[in-house]
């Protein structure tokens, strides 16, 4: 009869204190890295955000200057932007040859981008806020037009780039560039 309790005491199995602290310490480093996972992808998400909002606002303004006459050297943005002073938008001037007209451009990997090192030029940006952002984040808009003519001086096509900022935040986001080609 001893003999059976010794045998049975030896076949019973457990888990050592060792072995329960090993474990106990993987869960934990475990959830500290999981943990830090969630303020990356917040602040992840907020980039998307602002990303999002800023093409959809250049969409917008690209739309809204394709809409205008070739002929046509300025517009009255139908969002009730303020560009200018007048509340009225350049779109170019005729020139021959095609001369830039707006903000400055940089070429990158063969496509053209608003150059934001270079000061505004007067009626070629805006600044806006979108209302309904609880964070009241502010975009630089700017855009550059290339108007094309033929022999007798009148426009025929107009190229257009807008660019679009997000201003301030911690994010290190890069400006959306829009390019479009637009002729009679």
């Amino acid at each position: 009869m001893y003999r059976q309790k010794i045998e049975r005491k030896a076949k019973q199995c457990g888990f050592t204190m060792m072995e329960v602290l090993i474990a106990t310490a993987v869960l934990v480093i475990s959830l500290v890295g999981v943990a830090q996972l969630v303020p990356l992808s917040i602040r992840l998400n907020t980039a998307n955000r602002g990303d999002s909002t800023s093409l959809v606002i250049a969409q917008r303004e690209m739309e809204a200057m394709i809409g205008q006459p070739i002929t046509a050297t300025t517009f009255t943005d139908p969002q009730g932007l303020v560009c200018a002073a007048a509340g009225v938008c350049n779109l170019g001037v005729p020139a021959n040859p095609p001369a830039l007209a707006g903000s400055p451009v940089v070429m990158f990997a063969n496509r053209p981008f608003i150059d934001y090192t270079q000061a505004k030029v007067a009626g070629y940006n805006y600044s806006y806020s979108d209302p309904n952002d609880p964070a009241n984040v502010s975009y630089d808009i700017r855009w550059a037009v290339i108007t094309f003519t033929n022999a007798a001086g009148t426009a025929t096509g107009r190229r257009i780039i807008v660019g679009v900022r997000r201003l301030g935040g911690n994010a290190p986001l890069l400006p959306v560039a829009l390019d479009s080609m637009v002729e009679k």
